[in-house]
C-alpha cells in the first residue's frame, strides 16, 4: 500500500525510528531530540540559484540546502520541525514570486493556485527561496494530522514556528505585519488543523499551578506516554511578536503556542538559544525549561565537516537540537551528518538527567 503525503509518495508501512528503551513515565523535558531547521524548504530552482550566486555568492552559499518531505523526516524519527509562516489575509501576496521572472525556464510553481487563497503561507524568502513542501499552513497541518493518525503512538513532535514579517527589501515582496488578530487566527488554525486533543498547550502544562513557569519548575511536563500522538508548538520570537502574543494571556492562558520567554516571567517554559556553547543552557535545562539550540547554521559546519557545535549541543542538554544535515548534503561534497552516536538515532535520554526519572 502506498499513500500521498505533502505531495509525495511514501510507503505507508515505513517504520518510525525511535528508541524503544525510554520509560513511558519519563517527562518530555528529560529527553533530547534532533530535528530539522527550515524543515519545509525545497531547493531554489537551479537557474534562479545561479543568478543569485553570481550576484551574492556568500549569501547564496548560506541557503544552498534543501530538505526531504516533512513526512519522510518524521518517518526517519526526527521529532522537531521548524516552519516559517507569512501572513496573507487577502490571499495572493506571494502567489507570483518575482524570481520566476528573474530566471526563465523554471519548474512550475503552485499549479493548484493555493497561494491565491487567504491564509498563512510557508516559505523562506519571498521571491527568492519560495519553494516549499507545503505552500500553506493549512496544507502542512493536514499533512501532519494525516501522518499522526497513521502513527497514533508517535512520540511528541516539537514544532518551532517563526511568524515572519519585516521583509521590506526594495527587490522583494513586502511582508504583511503580524497583529493581535492574526495571532488569534493562528491559534484557531492550529487547533482546527490538528485538533485540540493532539496539542500540548501551555494550559496542559500549567494545570493547577499559579503560573506556567511555576508548573515547569515543579516538573509538570507531561510524560512520554501522555504526550504520544501530540504536537507542541513554540513561537520563535523574543521581542515584539512574542510580547504581542502574550498580551491579554498571562501565563499563556488559552494560547496554543509556547513562547521564547525569559526565566523569571510567568510565561517561561521554552527558550531559544541558538549558540549551543552558551553555559546557561545546562542550568536552564536542569531547572526544568525546554531549550532549543542548533547544531549547524548557514551550511558552515557541513562544508567544514565540523561537529564542534553539535557536540556542544548534545552536552548542553538542550532538549531540541536542529540541523540541516540529518542526511549528507546533496549540494556539495561533505561527510557531515548529524545523529546521536552516529547510529541514525534522533531521540535519546537527556544526558543532563542521566537515568534520573
Amino acid at each position: 500500500m502506498i499513500k500521498t503525503l505533502f505531495g509525495v509518495v511514501v510507503l505507508a508501512t515505513l517504520p518510525v525510528m525511535y528508541d524503544k528503551d525510554l520509560p513511558e513515565d519519563l517527562p518530555i523535558n528529560k529527553i533530547q531530540v534532533i530535528g530539522s531547521h527550515n524543515s519545509y524548504k525545497k531547493a531554489i530552482d537551479p537557474a534562479l540559484f545561479r543568478l543569485f550566486q553570481q550576484r551574492d555568492s556568500v549569501s547564496a552559499g548560506k541557503i544552498d540546502y534543501e530538505h526531504i518531505p516533512m513526512a519522510d523526516q518524521l518517518d526517519m524519527g526526527l521529532l522537531n520541525l521548524e516552519i516559517d509562516i507569512y501572513a496573507d489575509e487577502q490571499g495572493g501576496r506571494y502567489a507570483h514570486p518575482k524570481g520566476l521572472e528573474w530566471a526563465k525556464g523554471q519548474a512550475p510553481y503552485d499549479p493548484g493556485g493555493v497561494m491565491m487563497r487567504p491564509g498563512f503561507k510557508i516559505l523562506h524568502i519571498p521571491d527568492l527561496d519560495f519553494r516549499s513542501d507545503a505552500l500553506t499552513l493549512k496544507q502542512c497541518l493536514a499533512g501532519l494530522r494525516s501522518w499522526s493518525d497513521k502513527h497514533p503512538d508517535h512520540y511528541p513532535v516539537f514544532i518551532t514556528l517563526e511568524a515572519k514579517d519585516g521583509v521590506s527589501h526594495k527587490d522583494l515582496t513586502e511582508s504583511e505585519p503580524f497583529t493581535p488578530a492574526l495571532f488569534d487566527e493562528l491559534d484557531k488554525v492550529l487547533e482546527e488543523g490538528l485538533g485540540k486533543e493532539h496539542l500540548i498547550t501551555p494550559d496542559v502544562v500549567r494545570g493547577q499551578y499559579a503560573t506556567l513557569e511555576s508548573a515547569v519548575l515543579s516538573g509538570n511536563w507531561p510524560t512520554l506516554k501522555a504526550a504520544k500522538g501530540r504536537f507542541l508548538f513554540i513561537l520563535d520570537d523574543h521581542d515584539r511578536k512574542r510580547d504581542m502574543y502574550i498580551a491579554g494571556h498571562p501565563s499563556l492562558k488559552g494560547r496554543v503556542l509556547f513562547v521564547n520567554a525569559e526565566a523569571g516571567t510567568p510565561e517561561a517554559a521554552t527558550m531559544i538559544r541558538n549558540d549551543p556553547a552558551m553555559p546557561e543552557i545546562k542550568s536552564l535545562v536542569e531547572k526544568g525549561y525546554i531549550i532549543r539550540t542548533r547544531a549547524d547554521a548557514d551550511t558552515k559546519e557541513a562544508r567544514m565537516n565540523d561537529k564542534t557545535d553539535f557536540i556542544a549541543a548534545c552536552n548542553s542538554g538542550a532538549q531540541i537540537i536542529t540541523t540541516d544535515y540529518y542526511r549528507k548534503s546533496t549540494h556539495f561534497k561533505s561527510d557531515y551528518v548529524v545523529s546521536f552516536d552516529g547510529t541514525n538515532k534522533y531521540l535519546r535520554l537527556n544526558p543532563v538527567f542521566g537515568r534520573e526519572r
